[in-house]
């Protein structure tokens, strides 16, 4: 196992159980960090813990945490009582029951996390398990206790392997209703949905990881390079928006059909790094 685990337990199910490891799916990339700095000197910035009232400057260790109850109004908490609110922590995974994949939408899914088996002697138990989640097309349920606090949790297979996604409280988030509530019904036409559908199966090709790349990232980075070269960025130009409006839907429909199918946009090509970058994976060509 290349990564450090954030967690070792036991994976169970019944009377059915396997020692694992949660590694994290996600790594912090060589993203752009930025300070704050006086222009006028070019050194940084440095922040300051004062005192609202008073406006003197107090020491971060002698902080504390406080709740709000009313305005101006507090609760300070001490490290004793985060820790007397604290679940109390277990090394064992109980799967509490399973539920169709499907039926926990993208909203609840947090942070994500592979599944990996610790010993030798739990790589039968855990592909028994895994194959089981992938014919049945099941998620399995259970609870958590990572960096303090309880989650709950949701384990699918992946490839050869597992994936455990923490996932979010209901009350964590806004109503779809309330979202979409100011949106006008509408009775489509069906001869148009049909037209639609053919735009979209067009289009359809299989997901490459290249799409989601940051281009605005990428950008900036050669903006970066050009400012520690010193050369003034180039900007980029800009796309005019179209202003026009669509009169006619079932012949802005059928002239799109008409058209070629759009290329895939290339994508920004990032400045120089420090440390060998990989090879962003070439865009396949969309299928006519």
């Amino acid at each position: 196992m290349s990564e450090r685990p954030i967690w070792r337990g036991t994976l169970r199910l019944a009377l059915v159980s396997c020692r694992i490891a949660l590694v994290t799916a996600h790594h912090e990339r060589n993203n752009l960090h930025f300070h704050l700095i006086n222009p006028k000197t070019g050194n940084r910035i440095r922040t300051q813990t004062v005192d609202a009232e008073t406006g003197k400057e107090v020491e971060r260790g002698d902080l504390a945490r406080g709740y709000e109850y009313e305005k101006g109004e507090y609760v300070i908490l001490t490290e004793e009582d985060f820790d007397s609110a604290r679940v109390e922590s277990t090394s064992t995974l109980n799967i509490a029951k399973f539920v169709p994949g499907d039926s926990v939408g993208s909203l609840y899914v947090d942070n994500s996390y592979y599944v990996v088996p610790d010993d030798d002697d739990s790589a039968d138990v855990y592909a028994v398990l895994r194959d089981a989640l992938q014919e049945s097309g099941m998620m399995a349920l259970s609870r958590l206790v990572l960096f303090r606090r309880e989650r709950a949790v949701g384990i699918v297979p992946l490839g050869k392997g597992l994936v455990l996604h923490t996932l979010h409280e209901e009350s964590d988030l806004r109503p779809a209703k309330s979202a979409f509530e100011d949106v006008p019904k509408a009775a489509p036409d069906k001869e148009m949905v049909k037209l639609a559908r053919q735009l979209i199966e067009r289009q359809v090709d299989e997901f490459d990881p290249s799409d989601t790349e940051d281009r605005y990232e990428a950008r900036l980075r050669e903006v970066i390079e050009a400012r520690k070269q010193g050369k003034p960025a180039e900007p980029e130009p800009e796309e005019q928006p179209d202003r026009g409006n669509v009169i006619d839907l079932m012949a802005a429909l059928l002239n799109s059909l008409k058209q070629g199918a759009p290329r895939k946009a290339p994508a920004s090509k990032p400045a120089p790094r420090k440390a060998p970058a990989r090879k962003a994976t070439p865009a396949r060509k969309k299928r006519a």
